[in-house]
């Protein structure tokens, strides 16, 4: 008994491996999400879909886009929060707001955010001298950061409503409060245990070594993640129609389980899944309205952003590799001519040249 375990845990990570076995567990997702999302479409008039997206109340659409904004106005803190924490106070908020934004919107929707998103990161934080270990925890603070909010919200909401979450997951509803019950027991026990001294916060070993926050910040760090979220799920609850009603709660139940699938599933912009899910957990809607709410919702919350986001990135690139090498050029061929310098000389050459000028 002693040499099975050892053998299958050889043999799980020779011929399966958790990336292969994460691949697997996305592709399922994807699949099942596809073909749910495939049957609930059947029969759907599209015209009944475009009379839906009339309906919604322009004042409501612009409510849900102040929302949309707010929430990634929060979600820059992500990254600002994780800055800190791991001591680089020299990154000002601006590049930190600049990362958050852009690697979550381009990796979310290309799809696999865990490397894209971490790509993006190392790309504007290697200007500030972080290294790929730093962004790597950057990366692992800010995802904890996600994960906190969301499982404390989840847990608020699935104890109050726990009917909510039993029309997505099928668990029965006492079942469903235990696990919210569980979930905030875990984010108390988590807090315990961040109070037992600085050594106990500390992850990894030789050159990946992260210090989580403290008790007090964890606090903080869980409220970026309720702000996010609140935004998030307030837009979709002034997209929703009005008939029938719903409660707020009983939505963000439903909204974050449908999330939390999609984020699970890799899939780019987890089209499909994230729609799939809310179409099950919300049967008592028409399908059409669902689905006018769901497209609006997709423009203000990824499209658009997904626009700006690489916009900002092709810009800032232009900007760097083009643009200010040009002006840069441009300045030390001004300052030659001022100094009659000969303009044969290398980059190098004109530099010192230039220098021992100034000094005269």
């Amino acid at each position: 008994m002693h040499g099975l375990l050892p053998a299958l845990k050889r043999g799980f990570n020779r011929w399966i491996g958790w990336r292969r076995l994460g691949v697997a567990a996305s592709i399922f997702i994807i699949a099942f999400a596809i073909t749910t999302l495939v049957r609930t479409l059947k029969g759907i008039d599209t015209g009944v879909i475009l009379t839906a997206l009339t309906e919604i109340p322009r004042g409501n659409i612009g409510l849900a886009a102040i929302c949309v904004l707010f929430a990634f106005c929060t979600l820059t803190f992500y990254d600002y929060f994780a800055l800190r924490t791991i001591g680089k106070k020299h990154v000002p908020y601006r590049i930190a707001a600049l990362s958050s934004f852009t690697s979550y919107s381009i990796g979310h929707n290309i799809g696999a955010t865990v490397f894209t998103g971490g790509a993006i990161r190392f790309r504007i934080y290697s200007d500030y001298g972080l290294n790929a270990i730093d962004v790597a925890k950057i990366c692992f603070l800010s995802g904890l950061t996600f994960w906190l909010g969301n499982i404390f919200v989840l847990s608020i909401g699935m104890a109050i409503h726990p009917d909510a979450a039993s029309s997505m997951d099928q668990l029965p509803s006492s079942l469903n409060r235990l696990i919210a019950l569980g979930g905030l027991a875990s984010i108390g026990a988590y807090l315990v245990w961040l109070c037992m001294g600085e050594k106990r916060r500390e992850l990894g070993q030789k050159g990946w070594k992260v210090v989580l926050p403290s008790a007090p910040l964890t606090l903080v760090q869980i409220l970026i993640g309720v702000v996010d979220l609140g935004f998030c799920a307030t837009a979709m609850y002034l997209l929703m129609p009005a008939n029938p009603p719903i409660d707020f709660m009983s939505l963000a139940v439903v909204f974050i389980l449908a999330t939390l699938i999609g984020f699970a599933s890799h899939a780019p912009g987890s089209i499909g899944v994230f729609d799939a899910a809310m179409l099950v957990a919300l049967p008592q809607f028409g399908r059409e309205e669902l689905l006018a709410t769901l497209l609006v919702f997709r423009i203000l919350y990824f499209v658009i952003p997904f626009g700006l986001a690489i916009s900002i990135m092709g810009t800032r690139e232009l900007w760097m590799n083009v643009v200010a090498p040009w002006q840069e050029r441009r300045r030390l061929a001004e300052a030659c001519a001022q100094a009659n310098l000969p303009r044969e000389v290398t980059p190098m050459e004109r530099e010192r040249l230039l220098r021992q000028a100034g000094k005269r």
